[in-house]
């Protein structure tokens, strides 16, 4: 029943998130500072999440692709591979577990302090200020992050490509342009802004609906990470 109870606000919480989202005032500094958080703050993890995860993936298929003589089609596995799933997952859980929680614990501080209670005492609508501009900037810099994710893991598969297949980096750059066409990038990316939508929303439930002092936004914060996973 609390699992079912939480699933029916959070659904509720998102349909107002939604509602809100094409009304207006539309607060485009604070939006832009939060793409501007989400993005240079997890981009070095995001790099090395993907570098070694194209080096890895690389490895293993120049592993079995060695048996049947076919060492240069590595660049297409990691290209689709990276492309299609990984880029926009990883991506999407490095950005959940970095400014996901981030935003769960500012927004969670501020309801146990009231501060929510006081921006509608002054006549600004919470949702529309706090929550609105953090689920844009989300799946805003999601798919962007996810680009750079794409790029990086790619390159880490060039690199155990050149080094480990004996492949020369021309013809694994022919490849990749060969196998991995805008038709496979695209669906990536369309998910990575679902994604998006996702983190945005359960970070800011999680942090809208803390209660409990500073032990409530722990758990919120925890509660936003867990949830924020198994989703994505």
């Amino acid at each position: 029943m609390a699992f079912a109870r939480y699933m029916g606000d959070l659904s509720l919480f998102t349909l107002s998130a939604l509602r809100h989202l094409f009304q207006r005032p539309l607060f485009f500094r604070l939006m832009v500072r939060q793409i501007l958080e989400i993005g240079i703050r997890s981009f070095p993890l995001i790099a090395i999440s993907s570098f070694a995860i194209g080096v890895v993936l690389s490895m293993h298929s120049i592993h079995l692709l060695k048996k049947f003589g076919a060492v240069h089609y590595v660049a297409a596995a990691v290209g689709l591979s990276v492309v299609k799933e990984l880029g926009p997952v990883i991506t999407a859980l490095m950005v959940a577990g970095r400014s996901g929680s981030g935003i769960s614990a500012e927004l969670g501080s501020m309801r146990v302090t009231q501060q929510i209670d006081a921006l509608q005492v002054l006549a600004v609508n919470p949702m529309k200020y706090l929550v609105v501009t953090r689920i844009l900037a989300c799946m805003i810099a999601i798919p962007i992050l996810t680009a750079f994710a794409d790029l990086i893991g790619m390159a880490g598969g060039m690199l155990m490509g050149v080094t480990q297949g004996g492949i020369s980096s021309d013809l694994y750059i022919d490849i990749t342009f060969q196998f991995v066409q805008m038709r496979d990038l695209i669906p990536g990316l369309l998910k990575a802004v679902f994604f998006g939508l996702l983190v945005g929303v359960v970070s800011t439930y999680g942090g809208f609906r803390a209660k409990g002092g500073t032990t409530g936004v722990g758990m919120a914060t925890t509660r936003t990470v867990v949830v924020n996973f198994l989703m994505i």
